[in-house]
Parts: C-alpha cells; structure tokens; sequence
C-alpha cells in the first residue's frame, strides 16, 4: 500500500496547521531515528567483554551508516510531501510556509553516495584520519559516520526551529501544545 504523497489528508480546518503538524511527526520521527542509532552505538560497549574491536567497531560504524540512511530517507520524504502539498495552497498559506521550506532548499539532503564518499568529503575524511590515528585506526570509519549523522542531526534541528516559528505565527503561544 502506497502513502499519501502530501500533508493535507488530516482533517483540520487550517491546512497549514495540518502540513506543520505532519511535518512535525516527521522531525520527530527522524530524531528518533537518529536517537536509535546512537543508543545502539553506546551500548555496544556492554559486548566489549565478548567482542573483539576487529568485529565490534565495523559494527558500531554500519549502525551508524543504516540509521543515517533511514534518517536521510525520512527527510527525503518530508521535503516531498511538504512541496506536493504547498502545490494545493494559496499564496497567503505557502507564504507561511516559507520558513519551512527554506530550510530544505538551504539544507538539502544531498545524496547518500556523495556523502559516504571519503574523496568528496575531505574535511570529514581529514577529520576520522587524524582521529583514528590518535585512538585506534579501527575507528577511522566510526568518526566519518558520526560526521554524517551529525550533518543529519543539524538539518533536522534547523527544520525544527522552522517549524517552531510557524506555529507561533498560526497560532497564538497560549494555545500551542
């Protein structure tokens, strides 16, 4: 069964209250994501004990790779809902909206394939480097990750703001819950 491809299948009297809400579940959903990922990470320390570091941080560094992919995919989808669902508008409603989708046109996603690759990223290469060379060189692939995730965290925090600013704009900060 295929989603809906747009915010608007609520029933709210305001269809910008309905995009904001949606997209607000959709935030939440991606920081919970990334949340999950880096609670696995820090319990991975109670495998140390049974797990060698050769097998134990590969999977510390492919738990980060799988949660950035599926935060990255969330954000996807959100920016592609909230844009089908600002082509059903009026000028007044995608004007509110802009906050919004100002922070998808400033903070794109970008494509998984160029942000795993080390060549494109050579600050952040530069950065794992010198960090697994001072720790372990075994964590190398974990700092790049980290890196990754910590891009996805600041996109979802900057959309969050956006969403917050919205919803005192709609709606008066006594009624917000």
């Amino acid at each position: 069964m295929k989603q809906d491809c747009h915010y608007l299948h609520t029933s709210f009297d305001n269809p910008v209250l309905a995009i904001v809400q949606g997209i607000d579940r959709d935030v939440e959903h991606g920081e919970d994501l990334l949340m999950l990922g880096l609670g696995i990470v820090m319990l991975s320390s109670t495998f140390a004990p049974v797990a060698p570091p050769i097998v134990l941080l590969p999977l510390v560094a492919l738990t980060f790779a799988i949660t950035v992919c599926f935060a990255h995919r969330n954000y996807r989808c959100m920016e592609q809902k909230l844009f089908a669902s600002m082509t059903r508008l009026n000028s007044h409603e995608i004007a509110l909206l802009r906050p919004i989708s100002a922070v998808f046109i400033d903070a794109p996603a970008g494509s998984l394939a160029e942000s795993f690759n080390p060549v494109k990223n050579l600050k952040r290469t530069l950065k794992s480097s010198l960090g697994g060379v001072l720790i372990n060189p075994l964590w190398m692939p974990i700092f790049y990750m980290m890196g990754i995730q910590i891009t996805a965290e600041k996109n979802l925090l900057l959309l969050n703001r956006a969403i917050v600013g919205v919803e005192h704009r709609i709606r008066p900060p006594s009624t917000l819950t």
